[in-house]
C-alpha cells in the first residue's frame, strides 16, 4: 500500500512539473492538468496521502507548493468526506508538518502555504480546534525566530480568512469562529506583543554583534508579527489593543527605519475605527487619544526637521511621513472628539495638519488637503437659517441649536482662526498653478513648493485636484468671507502689478489665469446668487463690496490689447458677475470695458494669424452672457446702451455675425429677468432682420429646390455660413426664452389669469418651414441617386470625421482649435466662420453637422411651444423633411433625430393630434429601424461584426477599431429606439391605463366588462400604437428581438414598454393582443433570461413573466403550454406552482415562485438567474510583496475580469480592443488577442 502511495505521488509530481513546464506541448500540459484534476476529484484519502508525501522536503519547491494547495482544496471542499477519526489524524499530521516546516528553515512561500492550511482547518473545525491548537503555537513560538515567524503567519491568516466575506463560511459558523477568536484575544494579543518585543530586541542585539543572518531571522519575525497585528487592527476592540500593549509597541517601532512602514499600516487601519456606543466608549476615547499623541509626536519631529531645510531630511523619509499624515487624517475625520475637549492638544493637532497642508512636498500637502476639506465641510454646513456674515467677518449663526452637534460645531469654529484660514487660502492660491504652466523667468515664484505635475501619479488629474482646492476655498469663504475676499483681492492685485512691471508680461500670465477660478468661487460664495437682492446691504456686505470695488477698479484700469491677455481679463470680469448684482452702479463701467476690449481686437479674417484674436472676440461676447446670468436685473437699465452699441458696431462692420449672435443671446438672458413682455420685444428686435432674409423664396428656390442647389450652396461660403448662424440663433432663442418660475405668478396676474403665450410662439410659423426644407435637402444627400451625382468634396464631407471616430473608440480628442464649437459626439464647428474663405471638405462637414444639430434642436424645442407648433404647422411637411430618406440615414443621424426631435415631439403632442402627427412620424421610423437593427444585430451575434451604414467609404484604421466603432453605433441607436419605446409607455402619455391590480381583478372575475382596444386609443399612447397595425407590428417586433440582443442598457427601457403592453392586454378584450403577450412575449422573455448580460434586470423579467401568467393564463393556454415545453418540467411541477400562487397575493412571493419554477423547468440553464457565487479562497500568496499588492490592487495582465459587466456585453472584438487600449505595453490589438487567448 505504501509503495502504491509513493507511485501515485511520483505520477502526480511528474504531472505537476509537466503542467508548469511551458516548453511542453499543449497536449502534454492538457493531459497533465487532466490527471491532476482526476486526483483532486478521486478518492479523498488517496488525495490526502499523496499530498502529504509531496509536501516533504525531498521534493522541489514547485511540487511542494502545489501539494500544499491540494491539501487546502481538500480541506475547503471535501473535509466532510473524512470521518471524525480521519480528520483528527489529518490535523495531527498537519501539526507535525508545521513543526518540520519551521525547523527546516524553509523558504517563505512554503511557510505561507503551511499557515494557510492551518487556517483552513481551523475554519472548518471551529473554536474547539483553535483552543487545542493555541498552546502548541505558543510553545512553538518560543523555539526560535523561524518558528515564531511561522506562528505569526498563522495568527495573521486566521482573522483575515474568518472576517472577510466567504461564500462557504456562512452565518452561524462564522459567528462561532469569530467568537472563539475573540475569546482568545487575551492570549493572542499578549503573545503578539511578546514576539514583537522579544525579536525586535534580539534583532538589534544580533546586528550589534555582526550576526547578520540571525538578525535577519529576528527581523523577519518582527515583520510577520506586525503583519499579524495589522490583521487584528481592523476588528479587535481598540481598548484591547491598548490594554495588551499593541498600540504602545507599534508606536515604539515608528522610530525604527526598518519597521516603521509596517507599524504605520497598523495606525492607518486603527485610526478610522468608529467609536462604540457601549460602556467601552471611554476606554476607546482614551486609546484613540493615546494614538493621537503618538502620531502627533512623530509629526512634530518630522515637521521641525523639514522646516529647518530640505537638506536635513532624506527623501526616503517622505513616504513614512505620508503614511503618518494619512493616519492623522483618518483620526481627524473619524475620532476628533477624542481630543477636541482639550484645547491645547486640539490646537496643536490643527497646527500640525496645517503644517502638512503647507508642506512643500505635494504628497504631504495632498493628504492634508483631505483633512481640511472634511473639517471645513463640517464647520461650514448650513442650518436652515444662515446669515452670510457677521460684522466681524465670521459666520455668526452657524449651527447654534440646542443639540450637542451644533454646540460642537460652534466650538470648532473658535479654533479656525483668521491666521489658519489665511494660511489655507495662501497655499491654495499658490497651488492653483500647474508646474508645466510656470515659464522660466517668471517673477511670481512659488518658492520651493512642489507644484502639481503631469508626472504625479495615483492622485487623479489636475482638474480633480483643483476642484478640491476650490471647494476648500469656498468653505473658507463661507466661514470667513472678509478674510477670503481680502486675500484673493490682494493676491490678484499683486499679480497685476507684477505683470505691469515685468519685461516679458506673458511669463506671468499663467499665474493670473490660475487665480480666476479662485476669485469666481469666493465671489459666488460671499454673494450667494440664489438669493434675491432687495436693495439693502448689511455692514459685512458693504465691507465686501468695498473690497471688490477696489479690485474691479484695478481690472478696469488695465489697458491690455494682446488677445491672450484680453481673454484672461474677460474671464475676470465674468467672475465678478455675482458682485454686480449687489453693486449695480458698477455695471455700466464693466459693460463699457467689455466693448472696449472687443473693439481693441482686430477683425481681419483672411489672415490665419488672427485666429487667436477671433477666439478672444468670441470670449468677450460670451462674457456678456455669463455676466447677464449672474448679475440678473442689474443689467436691465443698460439694455438700450448695449443695443445702441451693437447697432453702431454692426453698421460699421466691426461686429461679426457669430459675435452678434452671442450678444443677442445675452440680450435674451437679460430680458428673461424682466418678464414675458420684455422677452417678446427683444425677440422681435433680434428676429425681425433675420425673418426678412430667412423667409425670402429666392434663396430657397436657388439652393433647396433640387440636389444641385445644395451643391451650389456649399460652394458659396458666405451664404452657407450665414444660414448656419441663422439656424444656431434660432436654437439659442428657443433655449433662452420662456417662463421663469420666480416670475410666472406675476406674469399670470398681469394677463388677468389667462394662459401665458410663449415668447417664441409668434415666430414659429415663419421660422420652421424654411428649416424643414433645408433639413430635407441635407437628408437627401445620403440617398443613392443624389449621392451618385455629388462632387468628391461633398462625398468626403459626408463621411464620419476623424474626431468622431476617435471619440467613439475612447482614445481621447485631438487638440481642438480655438474658436471651435464642440458637439456632444466630439465634432467641432468654427463658430466664427463668416464665409470669407473658400469652402473645403472640413468646412462642409462641419457645416452639415452644425446645421443638422441646431436644426434638430430647433424642432425639438419648438415642439414644447405646443399650440404654435402642432396647430400652425403642416404635419405632412414635417414628416416629409424628416422621414422621406430615413432608409438611407446613418445610424448616428437616426439616433440624433430620435433623441432631439421625435422624443420631445411625442411627449408634447396633444392626444387629439396623435392621429395626425404620431402615425406619420413613427411608422416609417419604426419600420426602418426594426429592419436595420435586426440585420445589424444578427450580423454582430452570428458573424462577430455589426454592419452599419455609417462607415461606408472609410478605408483607414485597423479592422478592430472599425468593428468597435460599428458596435458602439449599433448600441447607441438600439438604446435610443428603446428609449423611444419607454417614452411611449410613460405614465404621462398613458393616463387612461388602469393599474394592473384593477385590470387583473376585472379579468379574473368578469371578462365581459373588458373594454375594446379602441376605448384606449385616445387616452393611452400604447393603446394608440396597438390600434394601428402599421405602428404596432414593428414596435412589437423590436420588443421581441431586444430580448436576444446583448445590451444591458437597452432592455430595461424595453421592459417599461412591455409592462404597458401587458397591462393593455389584461385590460382589453382584444384576442390578438392577448395571444401576442401570452405566447410570443412570454416566450421571448424566457429566452432573454438565458442571456447572462440580462442578469442585472432579471428581477424585472421574472416580474413580467409573473404578470403574464397570473393575469392571462386563465384566458389563454399559451403560458402553460410554453412552460410545459421547457425541458425539465413535469405537469406535477406546474400544478404545484399554480397551487403556490393561489396561497399568496404578494407580488414579491409570486415572483419568487415564478423564478424557482423557471430555474427548475430549464435545469438551471437560465444564465440571468444563475446565482453569481464568488469563489473566495484564502488570500494567500507566494511572495512577500503580496500584502502590499492586496492593500493596493492594480489591474494586471493575467487578471480575469468579468468583461460582460465591465463592457456591458460588447462583442469579443470590442472587448479585446478595450484591453489593448488599457495595456499600452502590448504592441498591437493582435498581441492582446493572442495574449488573452492563452489565458482563456
Amino acid at each position: 500500500m505504501e509503495e502504491s502511495g509513493i507511485a501515485v505521488a511520483n505520477n502526480v509530481a511528474k504531472a505537476i512539473l509537466a503542467a508548469l513546464d511551458w516548453s511542453s506541448s499543449p497536449d502534454a500540459r492538457k493531459a497533465a492538468v487532466s490527471y491532476l484534476e482526476s486526483i483532486k476529484a478521486g478518492d479523498v484519502r488517496i488525495l490526502a496521502n499523496t499530498s502529504f508525501i509531496l509536501v516533504k522536503k525531498d521534493w522541489s519547491s514547485e511540487i511542494r507548493l502545489h501539494a500544499f494547495k491540494m491539501l487546502q482544496q481538500l480541506v475547503r471542499l471535501r473535509w466532510d468526506e473524512l470521518s471524525p477519526a480521519e480528520r483528527r489524524n489529518f490535523t495531527n499530521v498537519a501539526i507535525e508538518l508545521m513543526s518540520e516546516i519551521a525547523n527546516a528553515c524553509d523558504e517563505w512561500a512554503l511557510k505561507s502555504q503551511m499557515s494557510a492550511l492551518v487556517a483552513e482547518m481551523v475554519r472548518k473545525e471551529g473554536p474547539n480546534l483553535w483552543q487545542d491548537l493555541l498552546p502548541s503555537l505558543v510553545s512553538l513560538s518560543n523555539s526560535g525566530p523561524v518558528q515564531a515567524e511561522l506562528v505569526s503567519m498563522i495568527l495573521r491568516w486566521l482573522p483575515e480568512d474568518i472576517t472577510v466575506h466567504n461564500e462557504d463560511l456562512e452565518g452561524d459558523r462564522r459567528r462561532l469562529l469569530l467568537r472563539g477568536l475573540t475569546q482568545s484575544l487575551p492570549e493572542i494579543l499578549p503573545l503578539l506583543y511578546t514576539l514583537l518585543d522579544r525579536h525586535f530586541g534580539a534583532a538589534l542585539n544580533e546586528a550589534g554583534r555582526q550576526q547578520l543572518d540571525l538578525a535577519k531571522q529576528h527581523a523577519a519575525t518582527v515583520t510577520a508579527t506586525l503583519n499579524a497585528i495589522n490583521a487584528y487592527a481592523e476588528w479587535a476592540p481598540v481598548p484591547d489593543l491598548a490594554r495588551y500593549g499593541i498600540i504602545h509597541g507599534c508606536g515604539f517601532l515608528l522610530s525604527s527605519p526598518d519597521f516603521r512602514l509596517h507599524a504605520c499600516e497598523f495606525f492607518k487601519l486603527v485610526s478610522p475605527r468608529k467609536r462604540p456606543a457601549d460602556d467601552s466608549a471611554s476606554e476607546f476615547d482614551s486609546a484613540m487619544s493615546n494614538i493621537f499623541h503618538i502620531l502627533m509626536n512623530v509629526s512634530k519631529d518630522f515637521l521641525l526637521r523639514s522646516s529647518a531645510g530640505s537638506g536635513v531630511i532624506d527623501e526616503s523619509e517622505f513616504e513614512f511621513a505620508e503614511y503618518i499624515c494619512e493616519s492623522m487624517v483618518y483620526l481627524g475625520s473619524s475620532n476628533l472628539q477624542c481630543i477636541s475637549g482639550d484645547s491645547i492638544v486640539f490646537s496643536f493637532y490643527l497646527q500640525e495638519m496645517l503644517g502638512y497642508f503647507q508642506h512643500r512636498k505635494l504628497v504631504l500637502h495632498y493628504q492634508g488637503l483631505h483633512f481640511w476639506l472634511a473639517l471645513m465641510r463640517d464647520a461650514a454646513s448650513k442650518p436652515k437659517n444662515v446669515a452670510h456674515a457677521a460684522t466681524d467677518g465670521s459666520v455668526s449663526n452657524l449651527p447654534s441649536g440646542s443639540g450637542q452637534g451644533d454646540n460642537e460645531k460652534q466650538r470648532l469654529l473658535t479654533f479656525l482662526s483668521d491666521d489658519i484660514c489665511s494660511c489655507i487660502l495662501d497655499i491654495s492660491f499658490q497651488r492653483m498653478l500647474k508646474k508645466e504652466k510656470v515659464l522660466p523667468g517668471s517673477k511670481l515664484s512659488v518658492g520651493s513648493l512642489e507644484l502639481w505635475s503631469d508626472d504625479f501619479e495615483g492622485k487623479g488629474d489636475f482638474s480633480q485636484y483643483r476642484f478640491k482646492l476650490l471647494e476648500l476655498v469656498r468653505f473658507v469663504a463661507l466661514i470667513k468671507p472678509l478674510i477670503a475676499a481680502s486675500k484673493v483681492s490682494e493676491r490678484i492685485i499683486m499679480i497685476i502689478k507684477s505683470i505691469l512691471l515685468a519685461a516679458v508680461p506673458a511669463q506671468d500670465l499663467a499665474v493670473m489665469e490660475s487665480m480666476q477660478l479662485a476669485l469666481e468661487n469666493v465671489i459666488s460664495t460671499v454673494f450667494d446668487g440664489s438669493k434675491e437682492f432687495d436693495g439693502s446691504l448689511s455692514e459685512s456686505q458693504l465691507a465686501l463690496c468695498r473690497i471688490f470695488e477696489g479690485l474691479l477698479q484695478q481690472l478696469l484700469s488695465l489697458k491690455w490689447t494682446e488677445p491672450a491677455f484680453v481673454v484672461v481679463l474677460g474671464h475676470y470680469l465674468d467672475a465678478v458677475g455675482p458682485f454686480l448684482k449687489f453693486s449695480p452702479d458698477a455695471v455700466g463701467s464693466v459693460i463699457n470695458k467689455l466693448f472696449e476690449l472687443l473693439t481693441s481686437l482686430p477683425i481681419v479674417l483672411k489672415d490665419p494669424s488672427t485666429s487667436i484674436a477671433r477666439h478672444a472676440r468670441l470670449q468677450i461676447c460670451s462674457s456678456f452672457i455669463r455676466i447677464a446670468k449672474a448679475a440678473d436685473k442689474s443689467l436691465l437699465p443698460h439694455m438700450k446702451e448695449i443695443a445702441d452699441t451693437m447697432a453702431h458696431l454692426q453698421k460699421e462692420g466691426r461686429l461679426l455675425r457669430a459675435e452678434h449672435n452671442l450678444l443677442g443671446e445675452a440680450f435674451m438672458v437679460m430680458a428673461s429677468a424682466a418678464g414675458i413682455q420684455q422677452q417678446q420685444e427683444v425677440l422681435a428686435w433680434l428676429l425681425e432682420p433675420l425673418s426678412k432674409q430667412w423667409t425670402q423664396p429666392e434663396w430657397q428656390n436657388a439652393y433647396l429646390s433640387d440636389p444641385t442647389g445644395l451643391v451650389r450652396l456649399c460652394s458659396e461660403a458666405q451664404v452657407m455660413w450665414s444660414l448656419f448662424h441663422t439656424v444656431t440663433f434660432f436654437e439659442k432663442a428657443l433655449k433662452r426664452s420662456g417662463f421663469r418660475k420666480s416670475n410666472i405668478n406675476s406674469e399670470i396676474n398681469l394677463t388677468g389669469g389667462s394662459a401665458l403665450l410663449h415668447p417664441m410662439a409668434s415666430h414659429l410659423s415663419w421660422m420652421i418651414p424654411p428649416l424643414l426644407k433645408l433639413l430635407r435637402a441635407i437628408h437627401s444627400l445620403w440617398s443613392p441617386p443624389v449621392t451618385h451625382l455629388l462632387p468628391g468634396e461633398i462625398k468626403a464631407a459626408m463621411i464620419m470625421s476623424d474626431v468622431e471616430r476617435t471619440t467613439l473608440i475612447g482614445e481621447g480628442n485631438p487638440k481642438l482649435s480655438k474658436g471651435a464649437l464642440t458637439f456632444a459626439n466630439g465634432s467641432q464647428v468654427d463658430v466664427n466662420r463668416e464665409g470669407y474663405t473658400e469652402s473645403n471638405e472640413t468646412d462642409i462637414r462641419n457645416w452639415l453637422k452644425g446645421v443638422r444639430d441646431s436644426g434638430y434642436n430647433v424642432l425639438g424645442l419648438a415642439a414644447t411651444v405646443v399650440d404654435s407648433f402642432f396647430k400652425c404647422l403642416d404635419s405632412h411637411s414635417v414628416a416629409l423633411a424628416l422621414m422621406e430618406n430615413i432608409q438611407f440615414m446613418e445610424f448616428r443621424h437616426i439616433r440624433q433625430l430620435v433623441h432631439s426631435i421625435l422624443i420631445p415631439l411625442i411627449k408634447c403632442c396633444p392626444p387629439d393630434m396623435w392621429e395626425e402627427w404620431s402615425e406619420k412620424l413613427l411608422q416609417p421610423l419604426l419600420l426602418h429601424t426594426q429592419q436595420a437593427l435586426s440585420c445589424s444585430w444578427s450580423s454582430l451575434l452570428h458573424e462577430g461584426r455589426a454592419k452599419v451604414p455609417d462607415l461606408h467609404g472609410i478605408l483607414t484604421g485597423s479592422d478592430l477599431k472599425v468593428e468597435v466603432i460599428e458596435e458602439k453605433l449599433l448600441r447607441a441607436l438600439t438604446r435610443e429606439i428603446c428609449s423611444l419605446l419607454s417614452v411611449l409607455a410613460s405614465p404621462g402619455l398613458n393616463p387612461g391605463l388602469p393599474s394592473l391590480e384593477q385590470s387583473g381583478h376585472v379579468s379574473r372575475t368578469d371578462t365581459s366588462s373588458l373594454k375594446d382596444l379602441d376605448a384606449f386609443a385616445s387616452i393611452s399612447m400604447v393603446g394608440f400604437i396597438m390600434k394601428h397595425r402599421g405602428l404596432a407590428l414593428p414596435a412589437l417586433q423590436i420588443t421581441l428581438e431586444a430580448f436576444k440582443w446583448t445590451d444591458g442598457e437597452a432592455l430595461p427601457k424595453v421592459c417599461l414598454f412591455c409592462g404597458a403592453v401587458i397591462l393593455l392586454a389584461v385590460s382589453t378584450n382584444n384576442i390578438e393582443l392577448q395571444q401576442f403577450v401570452s405566447k410570443d412575449l412570454f416566450y421571448a422573455i424566457i429566452q432573454g433570461l438565458a442571456l447572462e448580460s440580462n442578469a442585472i434586470i432579471s428581477a424585472e423579467l421574472v416580474g413580467l413573466c409573473r404578470e403574464i401568467f397570473v393575469y392571462l393564463s386563465d384566458r389563454n393556454p399559451a403560458p402553460r403550454q410554453i412552460l410545459l415545453s421547457l425541458p425539465c418540467i413535469s405537469l406535477q411541477d406546474l400544478h404545484a406552482f399554480e397551487e403556490a400562487l393561489t396561497k399568496t397575493s404578494s407580488p414579491k412571493e409570486q415572483k419568487l415562485h415564478m423564478k424557482s419554477l423557471l430555474m427548475l423547468a430549464t435545469g438551471n440553464n437560465l444564465k440571468a438567474l444563475a446565482a453569481q457565487k464568488s469563489v473566495n479562497v484564502i488570500t494567500n500568496v507566494s511572495d512577500r510583496a503580496a500584502w502590499s499588492q492586496r492593500q493596493n490592487p492594480k489591474p494586471m495582465k493575467g487578471m480575469l475580469w468579468d468583461w460582460q459587466q465591465l463592457y456591458n456585453g460588447y462583442s469579443v472584438a470590442a472587448f479585446f480592443f478595450f484591453l489593448y487600449r488599457d495595456n499600452c505595453d502590448l504592441n498591437s490589438p493582435a498581441e492582446v488577442i493572442q495574449y488573452y487567448k492563452e489565458i482563456f
